[in-house]
């Protein structure tokens, strides 16, 4: 059974999929649809459709918290992966990183096998012996510089 998080995902995916890579949603509409509380609604935007991810998202106060979402379209596999670089930060959790290479490969910027590889680089598993307060900064590092690599 999936998660809440990846249903309501998929639904705003199928949202602008359907409206040509921009969609206007009300959170509360579509906390009912998924059959959530909005809170939950506001958590998928922030942490799968962020910049990083692919996607402008404008939220506009009033008229019943409408927010529009866009699908950055990158001119090329090497400018999507940069702008992957730039917006990564100083340091990512792994879930952030498996987001990250997930809309890599679903835009086609890079190959299944390279983020799979990459994952493993920055998984909890190969950090386990970097000491936790800076486990997510030696993974951005990780993250950023096995990108770069690609660009070679």
């Amino acid at each position: 059974m999936a998660r809440l998080v990846d249903v309501i995902e998929a639904m705003i995916k199928e949202l602008i999929e359907e409206n040509n890579g921009s969609a206007t949603i009300s959170r509360s509409v579509l906390a009912e649809r998924a059959n959530c509380v909005p809170s939950q609604v506001t958590y998928v935007l922030s942490t799968r459709f962020s910049t990083g991810s692919g996607y402008i998202v404008e939220s506009r106060r009033g008229g019943g918290g409408q927010i529009t979402i866009t699908q950055i379209k990158p001119v090329g596999a090497e400018d999507y992966i940069r702008s992957i670089i730039q917006s990564a930060g100083d340091s990512m959790t792994q879930q952030e990183a498996k987001i990250y290479l997930a809309n890599a490969v679903e835009t086609g910027a890079i190959k299944p096998r390279e983020a799979t590889s990459i994952m493993s680089a920055v998984s909890d598993r190969s950090l386990a012996k970097v000491d936790t307060d800076i486990r997510a900064q030696v993974r951005a590092d990780i993250f950023r510089n096995a990108l770069a690599g690609l660009l070679i």
